[in-house]
Order: structure tokens, then C-alpha cells, then sequence
């Protein structure tokens, strides 16, 4: 399926990268499935334009590439059902790592675009979790739906009430951030 041409199976609104814009691809249009990370499909459209699928929509991509990316599959069959248990912070860590800049095929915390992650306790009960992150270009338009990606995962970790996701650009991001398995996977190192 990957680097084949699928028609997308019904009208789907989709995310331009690397603008952000949001718009509705018709059915019947073809694409190219680029990477699958963090349960959302980056495609090429057959002009060569970068979209993003969010993680709900990936059925429309076909049962062939449900059939072969059966995590995609589970991941929309239990989306919105956060997990149980008490608050820990390395759960909060473990979402982190499964936001993926659509671009580069490294998560957000090995690519050092998370500055902070606090998390304090509330007085009714349950943790806030405030984080500081960036992007890795000022003008890059997918910082905010990155942000969304990070509060709505951060907000599925048992324990949390209230996620506070900022992004800064002070610092700004270059690439020492990167961990040595970011580098690695970029064929960096």
C-alpha cells in the first residue's frame, strides 16, 4: 500500500502541510500514503502536495490499507477511550512520543521539540500538565495542529484534568535538540 496510488473512499477534510489549512479532498481522489506514525497518515497527492489524515478518518484510505496497517485500524476502533489507572508522569511521556511531525518521521520529544512538561496537582483533585513546545520552522503552520494533537493525548492519560499546551519560540529549535535516536533514524549518525 505504502508508496501506491489509492483513491481516498469518500470526501475527507484534511490538513495541508505545511500551511496547516484545513480543506475537504473529494472522493475518488488519488494518494499516496507517505507514512503512518502516531495513528494520523501523511499522503502525496498525485500534484505532490503533503496532507495529513487525521488518525479518525483513516478508513478512508480503503480496507486494503486498514488490511496492512492493522495498528491504524485498532488505533480508530479505541479512539476516545483514554486509559485507566492512577496518574503517572511517564505515561504523560509515552503520548508525547507518539506525535509525529507529518513531515519527518521522528516523534516530538526525540526531535527536542518539547521544552517543558510539568505536572502539578490540582486542589479538586487530578493533575494539570502544562508543556512548552516548538516547531522546527517559525513559519510552519502545523504548530497549532500539533499542539491539539499533544493537549487532546495529554488529556486521555488517567489522572489528568487540565492540559496546558504553548508553543514558544524561545528558544528557537535547531537541530542539537535532536536526540542521538532522532539522528539515527534520520540516518544521521
Amino acid at each position: 500500500m505504502r508508496g501506491l496510488m489509492t483513491p481516498l473512499a469518500r470526501d475527507c477534510e484534511v490538513t495541508m502541510i505545511p500551511s496547516g489549512e484545513r480543506v475537504t479532498v473529494p472522493a475518488g481522489t488519488e494518494v499516496r500514503v507517505l507514512q503512518t506514525l502516531g495513528g494520523n497518515v501523511t499522503v502525496q497527492g498525485d500534484y505532490g502536495q503533503l496532507m495529513r489524515i487525521d488518525e479518525k478518518d483513516v478508513e478512508v484510505l480503503g480496507e486494503d490499507y486498514l488490511a496492512q496497517n492493522p495498528k491504524s485500524a485498532e488505533s480508530q476502533a479505541s479512539a476516545g477511550e483514554g486509559a485507566e489507572g492512577p496518574f503517572d508522569e511517564e505515561r504523560i511521556w509515552e503520548q508525547l512520543r507518539t506525535v509525529y511531525d507529518p513531515e519527518i518521521p521522528v516523534n516530538i520529544v526525540e526531535l527536542g521539540l518539547v521544552y517543558q512538561c510539568k505536572a502539578t496537582s490540582l486542589p479538586e483533585g487530578g493533575q494539570k500538565v502544562e508543556i512548552l513546545m516548538t516547531v522546527t520552522a517559525p513559519g510552519c503552520g502545523m504548530g497549532p495542529v500539533l499542539v491539539d494533537d499533544v493537549r487532546r493525548k495529554v488529556q486521555d492519560v488517567p489522572g489528568v484534568k487540565e492540559a496546558d499546551v504553548q508553543l514558544v519560540w524561545d528558544p528557537p529549535w535547531d537541530q542539537s535538540r535532536m536526540s542521538d535516536v532522532a539522528r539515527l533514524q534520520l540516518g544521521w549518525m
